[in-house]
C-alpha cells in the first residue's frame, strides 16, 4: 500500500526533551517534517545517574530519532522496516551497557511499573551499575497504557481495565520530581509512592516497546465490540491506534518476536 512505502511523515510538534531540547527537523529536499515523538518524558530534570554515560547516550539518541505516526492503514503482519520504529528499536537492541533487562509486561493492573522501578533501584545503587537499562516489552492489556488520553476517551479504553482505571493515569506527568541525590526519599521519584508512572520511568531511561500485534488484535476487539465511531476498516483502525502511541514508545513488529532479538544481544529476560 502506498502509505506503507512512503518515507514522508506528517508534520510533528517539537517536544521538549528530558536531557536536552531537541528540535526534530529533516533537511532532505522534498520531505516534510516527520511526525516525531520524543523518547523521553516532558520534564526538565534528568533522573538518570550522572555516571551512566551509555544510558544517557542511548536516551539522547532515541530522542533524536523520529517516529512515523502518520499511517492511514497498516497490514496485519509488518513486512518492511518502514512500518515500525526500526532505527530506534535497533538502537535499543544493540545497547552497549553491561547490564540490560527486558520485561515481558502484559497486565495493566499488575505490578509491572513497580517491578521495573525496583530492579533499577537495586542495579543502580546496590549493584553500582548506573548504565542499567530496563526495557518494557509491552503487550496484552498493559499495552493500553501506551495510548494517549485521546484514544482512551474515544474508544472507552477504561472499560478494558476491569474498573481499575477511569483514565490513563499511568501517563500523567509528574508535577514535581525529586533530584537523584534524594533517592532515599520514601515519597520521591524513586519510591513506590512517586515513581511508578511511565513518564518518571522514561526520565530514568526506561524504554517502552510497543507491539504492532497487540495493536492489530485490540483494534479487532474494538470492531467486534462495535466500538468504531468513524466506521474505519480494521487496517485503518489499527493505524489510528498506532498514530496515538504516547511520546517515547518504540514500536516493534511484535514484542514476543522481538524479545529473542534482545536476548541475542545480552538482555536478561524477566516474565
Amino acid at each position: 500500500m502506498n502509505e506503507a512505502k512512503t518515507s514522508t511523515a506528517s508534520a510533528g510538534a517539537n517536544r521538549r526533551g528530558l536531557l536536552r531540547g531537541i528540535g526534530l527537523t529533516v533537511g532532505a529536499a522534498g520531505l516534510t517534517a516527520l511526525a516525531a515523538k520524543s523518547a523521553v518524558a516532558d520534564t526538565t530534570t534528568s533522573l538518570e545517574p550522572a555516571s551512566g554515560a551509555a544510558l544517557q547516550a542511548l536516551t539522547k539518541k532515541l530522542a533524536a530519532i523520529p517516529r512515523r505516526r502518520d499511517f492511514k492503514t497498516v497490514p496485519m503482519i509488518l513486512t518492511t522496516e518502514d512500518l515500525w520504529d526500526s532505527e530506534a528499536l535497533n538502537a535499543v537492541i544493540h545497547y552497549k551497557g553491561s547490564r540490560k533487562q527486558v520485561w515481558d509486561n502484559t497486565d495493566i493492573n499488575g505490578p509491572w511499573l513497580n517491578l521495573m522501578r525496583n530492579a533499577m533501584n537495586a542495579q543502580v545503587w546496590s549493584w553500582k551499575h548506573p548504565d542499567f537499562l530496563a526495557v518494557s516489552a509491552t503487550h496484552g492489556s498493559a499495552h493500553l497504557a501506551l495510548y494517549d488520553q485521546t484514544i482512551w476517551d474515544k474508544y472507552g479504553l477504561a472499560s478494558f481495565t476491569g474498573g481499575k482505571l477511569a483514565s490513563n493515569t499511568l501517563i500523567t506527568p509528574a508535577t514535581t520530581t525529586t533530584p537523584i541525590a534524594d533517592f532515599q526519599n520514601p515519597m520521591g521519584s524513586f519510591s513506590p509512592a512517586g515513581g511508578d508512572t511511565i513518564p518518571i520511568l522514561q526520565s530514568r531511561g526506561v524504554v517502552f516497546i510497543g507491539c504492532h500485534n497487540a495493536i492489530w488484535e485490540f483494534s479487532g476487539a474494538l470492531l467486534k465490540k462495535g466500538t468504531n465511531p468513524d466506521n474505519l476498516s480494521h487496517p485503518a483502525l489499527a493505524a489510528e491506534l498506532t498514530n496515538h502511541l504516547i511520546p517515547g514508545v518504540v514500536l516493534s513488529p511484535g514484542v514476543v518476536g522481538t524479545i529473542p532479538e534482545l536476548q541475542a544481544t545480552g538482555f536478561a529476560y524477566n516474565s
